[in-house]
């Protein structure tokens, strides 16, 4: 049901963006014969084209402009003033009818100037700029499809002996299913045979694999990396923990408050201004003793250069420029809103696995013992770990490349996979394991010194035994990423706190929190613990922006004031957030800080222009001069309105990434 919920909620906006497209497309053609058939283009262009009913013809062009390419507004419009909260789409409504009901009065009593091509470009540009508004939320809601895609669609279900596929929908608690290397865990569930090295990292944020035996728990979405397994379903379907964390996530969207636009709190004292503007301007003329033609097209002369033309552009067209240069930087921007947030976020929160550090093993250190040198003691161990596929044996034999160490796999016989203790064989005619300490303390042998440091380090320590002795010491670890230093300091030199959280040991968070100097880390936490944590820290008065990237930081990203996703995480944490870096690289989070900053600044500007200059247009366009001579005609309110909106665009253009400072 949820599930479906928010997939129609997808789907609404979608239809909602393509209406807004199918609207400013056919608008724009119906303008293109307004413009070419006004006689104050023709007379601007030095143009004549004329033909039969031309007045008639533009008044039911205009017409069909007005209520299909305006129904938007108008909609909007009645739905603000049923809440009583007048905005942007009144002021649209206003200007809009306002434009047409004059001009059908103006052409069918042959009295005064209509206004078709002012309202034709208005519902243009006003279309134009909600397009590009609504694109850019567009997405957010596909959060809980992403999170279920996780989930494996089928499941391989123990009946009578014999193994049968079935859909995943049908397993039920008390079901005995088989997971085999390389697939997802469809259910949550209890090990009753096999072993396997899991990846929960998705999951619970826990870098290393984690073995998994007889007795022990396994969470759904959990990805088998060796090994299969045998699997009692404990909790299936909506029951299970990955259906918890959609659960979360769902709850914080819905909880989440949309920041209120700028311009619609804007364009509310406009609306006024310009509605009380309009009917005084009027009311004036009238009371004056002029003719009703007169007062009537002075009040929309005020109307039509109060018209928002460029208070529409002015949040989009920043918007739309900051994308772009926020996109060659490796930001992406979802949520326009997010902009208005992220400049004033006081605490960065970073997830540590694959945000900070790579999230992959890799091998830190390699320290010879007992008189076996590096290159003999690596090869021997790569020789050996090249038959196998844990992660682990994975890293040892990068490094040995790395170091122009080549595998003998010739010279490899019988190898053999140690369960829980490592893996044993026969090299060039020695014998060679390559073990953990389980074994170690089985075989009643010593631990070097060294092995203690690098696990209070929070390194994960394997040992390499040739013929009985010790011959070196390996220690590997999620390396911490080298701009994730440089994004830290920058982040302090901004004045802005640095959190991390992570679902990793006390020790392994504690190293990194050190390495990179960030005073205030959380460890061992889970989930749903994430998005607590995220809540505490904005009930203590902080504005929090979340760093993340997998399933696991779902809902601490809707859960922050900003969730910032590493796109080389997972489709669920892009989609749960509202601002995605494309790269890995952290220094994108001060980055689109900065650019946030500079974004912001444009819109004031913009704002302050497209409404500043109305103190002066809006007594002109009603006739404060005409007792001195100078009474502004509708067109040229019209062209100081377009005017007004190039100055808006060219100031758009001119934002530019900011350098560091």
């Amino acid at each position: 049901m949820h599930g479906h919920s928010h997939r129609g909620h997808a789907d609404h906006h979608a239809h909602m963006l393509k209406d807004f497209k199918n609207r400013l497309i056919v608008s724009t053609l119906l303008t293109i014969p307004v413009l070419t058939l006004s006689p104050s283009i023709q007379a601007w262009l030095g143009y004549e084209v004329r033909i039969p009913h031309s007045e008639l013809v533009l008044l039911a062009l205009s017409g069909a402009i007005y209520f299909y390419g305006g129904w938007p507004f108008l909609r909007g419009a009645a739905s603000e003033l049923r809440l009583r909260a007048p905005g942007m789409m009144t002021l649209i409504a206003v200007a809009l009818s306002t434009a047409f009901l004059y001009s059908a009065y103006a052409t069918l009593a042959s009295a005064g100037r209509p206004f078709f091509w002012e309202l034709a470009t208005l519902t243009d540009i006003m279309l134009l700029g909600h397009w590009i508004e609504m694109r850019s939320v567009l997405g957010a809601s596909r959060a809980l499809e992403k999170i279920a895609e996780l989930i494996p669609k089928t499941a391989r279900r123990i009946v009578d002996g014999e193994v049968v596929e079935v859909p995943a929908s049908e397993l039920r608690p008390g079901d005995q299913i088989v997971v085999r290397p390389g697939e997802r865990i469809p259910a949550d569930g209890v090990v009753v045979r096999g072993e396997a090295h899991v990846d929960e990292s998705l999951i619970t944020g826990e870098s290393k694999p984690v073995k998994k035996g007889p007795g022990d728990e396994v969470v759904s979405g959990s990805l088998i990396l060796s090994g299969s397994l045998t699997v009692k379903v404990s909790r299936a379907g909506e029951d299970t923990y990955i259906a918890q964390v959609m659960r979360l996530v769902r709850e914080a969207m819905a909880s989440r408050t949309r920041t209120q636009d700028l311009a619609d709190r804007v364009a509310k004292w406009l609306t006024l201004i310009a509605l009380g503007g309009g009917a005084v301007t009027a009311a004036s003329w009238l009371w004056l003793g002029y003719p009703l033609v007169f007062a009537v097209e002075r009040a929309v002369t005020v109307m039509v250069i109060t018209c928002p033309h460029a208070l529409g552009l002015a949040i989009p067209l920043v918007v739309a420029k900051s994308t772009a240069i926020a996109a060659e930087s490796g930001v992406l921007v979802r949520r326009r809103q997010a902009f208005e947030a992220v400049k004033d976020v006081d605490t960065v929160v970073f997830d540590k696995t694959g945000t900070l550090t790579k999230g992959v093993f890799e091998v830190t250190e390699f320290i010879p013992l007992n008189g076996f040198s590096e290159g003999e003691a690596l090869q021997l161990a790569a020789s050996l770990e090249a038959m196998s596929e844990h992660p682990i044996a994975k890293a040892i034999v990068d490094f040995a490349k790395k170091k122009d160490v080549s595998p003998r796999l010739t010279d490899v016989e019988g190898f053999e996979n140690m369960p829980g203790k490592g893996v044993r064989g026969i090299v060039g005619g020695r014998e060679v394991m390559v073990v953990g300490e389980n074994y170690l303390l089985e075989a009643g042998i010593e631990a070097p010194r060294a092995a203690a440091e690098l696990g209070r380090r929070g390194a994960t320590v394997v040992y390499v035994i040739v013929d009985g002795s010790l011959a070196a010491l390996v220690g590997l670890s999620d390396v911490i990423r080298p701009e994730a230093v440089e994004a830290v300091k920058e982040l302090k030199d901004m004045g802005i706190s640095v959190v991390m959280i992570t679902g990793d040991s006390e020790e392994a968070a504690a190293w990194v929190a050190n390495e990179l100097g960030i005073s205030e880390y959380y460890a061992r936490v889970l989930p749903h613990e994430k998005a607590e944590a995220v809540r505490r820290l904005k009930e203590g008065g902080r504005r929090v922006a979340m760093v993340g990237d997998g399933v696991n930081d779902a809902p601490a990203l809707t859960a922050a004031d900003v969730g910032i996703a590493i796109g080389a995480g997972t489709d669920v944490a892009i989609e749960s957030a509202d601002i995605i870096l494309a790269s890995d690289d952290p220094r994108g989070v001060p980055r689109v800080i900065r650019l946030a900053k500079a974004t912001y600044a444009k819109m004031v500007q913009n704002l302050a222009w497209a409404t500043g200059y109305n103190s002066v247009a809006i007594p002109l366009a009603a006739g404060v001069l005409a007792p001195a001579g100078f009474i502004m005609p509708p067109a040229l309110g019209a062209l100081l309105m377009s005017v007004s909106t190039v100055i808006v665009a060219v100031n758009a253009q001119l934002l530019k990434q900011p350098t560091r400072s």
